[in-house]
This record gives C-alpha cells, sequence and structure tokens, in this order.
C-alpha cells in the first residue's frame, strides 16, 4: 500500500514517548518511597491490596499509545492515490517600464519610478496564472525578466530596478514595444497578450504609434498607464556621489517632465481593445487594471501537470488516539475482588 506522510518532521515529536515512559516509572518509584516513608513495612502490603500494578501498567500503556497516535494524526497520513490532471490557464503579460531620469520626478512620492515598482509589486498578488515579464526602457531596451510563472523571480528582478538600470538616457517608447514584441511574445497565436506601459510618456522621436500598430497586427494589446503632471509638469532631481541635490536643466532653465498623455492615447488606440490610465499625481492601482482588463478577458492554457492527490486518514488515528484516552479515563486502578457484588 503506498502510504504518504504530508509533515514527517513532527515524527519528531515521538520522543515525547520514551520521556512519557520514564515519567510514569518516575512516578511509580515516588509513589513506593513515600509509602515507604509513612508507613512501616507489615503495614504497606494491607495498603496495596486493592491497587492493581497490572491496571497501573494498563493505564499507562494506553496513554503512551495515545500519544503516538496523536503524532502519527499530525503528520496527516494519506493513502489511496488518484491522479489528477490540473490546467493552468492565464495570459502573457510584459510589463513595459519607463527607467529614464523624468521617472525620478516626485510629483508621485517617492519618485514616479519607485511609486510604479510598488504597483506592479502589488498586481502580482492578485495574478491568476498568468506569466508575467518585466522589459526596461529609456534611450535603449533592456529584457530585465522573460516571460515566467515564476513570480518570486520577477520581484527579485523588480527590485533592483533604477535609472543606471539602463545605459543609454532618454525615453525611447516606440523601440521599447518593438523590443517586447520581437523578445517578449512568441508567434504562436494572435491573442493572450497584453502589455502594461507604464511610462511619463515623453518619447524622443521612437514612433511609438507605428509599434503599437504592428503589436495589434499580432494580437497584441497596449495598456498604458500615464504618470504625472500633465500640465504643471515637476523638475528632475538629482543626487551626486557626495549627496549633494540638484536638478537636469534644459540650457539656462530647470527642466520641467510633463505626463505626455497624448501620445499615450494614440498609442492604445492602435491595438486592440487597448486603454490608457491617466494617473497623473494621484494614486496607481494596478490591481483594479488587471481585474477589469486581464483577468476578465479569454485565457489560455499556460501550464498542465499530473498531481497525485491522496486520501488523508488522519481522522481514523485521532478516532482511535480518542477511545484509548476514553478507556483509560473510565479504567480503575483497584483491583477487582471476587464476591464484590455480593
Amino acid at each position: 500500500m503506498d502510504i504518504h506522510f504530508h509533515d514527517l518532521r513532527l515524527l519528531h515529536l515521538l520522543w515525547a514517548v520514551p520521556i512519557l515512559v520514564l515519567f510514569f516509572i518516575y512516578v511509580g518509584h515516588a509513589k513506593r518511597l513515600a509509602l515507604e516513608r509513612f508507613a512501616e513495612a507489615g503495614i504497606i502490603s494491607r495498603l496495596n491490596l486493592s491497587v492493581s500494578r497490572a491496571r497501573q501498567r494498563l493505564k499507562g500503556a494506553l496513554l503512551v499509545v495515545t500519544v503516538i497516535l496523536i503524532v502519527a494524526a499530525l503528520t496527516r497520513p494519506a493513502w489511496t492515490p488518484v491522479a489528477e490532471r490540473v490546467e493552468r490557464r492565464g495570459r502573457d503579460v510584459i510589463f513595459l517600464l519607463d527607467c529614464s531620469r523624468s521617472m525620478l520626478a516626485e510629483d508621485l512620492k517617492p519618485n514616479r519610478l519607485e511609486r510604479a515598482k510598488i504597483a506592479i509589486n502589488d498586481v502580482l498578488a492578485e495574478l491568476q496564472g498568468d506569466r508575467v515579464g518585466l522589459i526596461l526602457f529609456a534611450g535603449s531596451t533592456v529584457v530585465k525578466c522573460p516571460l515566467t510563472l515564476d513570480y518570486g523571480f520577477f520581484r527579485m528582478a523588480l527590485k533592483d530596478v533604477s535609472v543606471t538600470s539602463v545605459a543609454r538616457g532618454g525615453t525611447m517608447i516606440g523601440d521599447a514595444i518593438r523590443k517586447a514584441l520581437d523578445e517578449g511574445f512568441d508567434d504562436l497565436e494572435k491573442k493572450y497578450k497584453d502589455i502594461i506601459l507604464i511610462t511619463d510618456g515623453e518619447d524622443q522621436g521612437s514612433f511609438p504609434e507605428q509599434a503599437a500598430e504592428k503589436a495589434g497586427e499580432r494580437g497584441v494589446r497596449i495598456i498604458a498607464v500615464g504618470l504625472g503632471d500633465e500640465s504643471r509638469g515637476e523638475l528632475i532631481p538629482l543626487t551626486d556621489k557626495s549627496g549633494r541635490r540638484s536638478f537636469v536643466k534644459d540650457g539656462d532653465d530647470f527642466h520641467r517632465s510633463h505626463l505626455d498623455a497624448t501620445t499615450l492615447r494614440k498609442v492604445v488606440n492602435q491595438s486592440r481593445g487597448g486603454k490608457y490610465f491617466g494617473v497623473g499625481t494621484g494614486t496607481i492601482d494596478l490591481g483594479q487594471v488587471y481585474w477589469e482588463l486581464v483577468a476578465s478577458a479569454e485565457k489560455r492554457e499556460v501550464e498542465s501537470m499530473i498531481l497525485t492527490r491522496y486520501d488523508e486518514k488522519f481522522q481514523w488515528f485521532l478516532g482511535i488516539a480518542l477511545l484509548l484516552l476514553a478507556l483509560e479515563a473510565v479504567q480503575s486502578e483497584r483491583k477487582v475482588r471476587a464476591g464484590r457484588g455480593r
């Protein structure tokens, strides 16, 4: 019979059995010493006439067996295995995260980039079996994490993201979309694919609309999340190695980074079902975005496996343990004398 234990580590509790046996031996010995201390040898034999040593040993044995059965139940023994096919369904979701210096603007606290990282990390807890990938972009594009179901690995990759994660400065949204199409997704099916673009939208001539049009042709939907102040803009802080703080300049004036919502709306309109979320300087709720657009969308099988399920039988061990405990409670230590009823 194929027996499976869910937690064999709990068998260490069986060390309590020899301790319990030694305790019973010690108690019996202590009783004899007490009787010897307070009574003469001739009286002890008469005092013990009504006590059955065999019954005392039986009560102790019942308690020991009860402990063994309880420990066995805690390991959750199971048998009668049944094979089950488990399918995992979901979509392929690539996060395109802007890592340009403009994402250091502090119109979202602590800054745009850190708020985006927090939002992405939060949405991982909402995922329903979707594969996720992470691509970073500024003046160039880097695949930080390919599509995976290993959310722990994804979190590690996201944690190290900063404005230095991409070597070249700038903001090339079109190049990032093309990178996702070429290296992020496969061409097997023209559906089940989403790009979640998180940026302030300040593109620098990378033709993002044309790239988004190609994404639409390949069945990739683009969901854009726009960060930053759209009207007034925000200064971009810089901190040198000595900790001194300054701001990015555009000639003699300080450069103010604005949210370019117009460009992002044009981008999402090129893909079927695309949508733009203008966060601005408010709260990023990617969880809501996920449930509205990704979780409710059509999914495909991303993983399939055969699992063996065992029928747990710990109830039998607990039931027998309770019966033995009840038997021990009603068991008397007194000898049964013939003719007692008369």
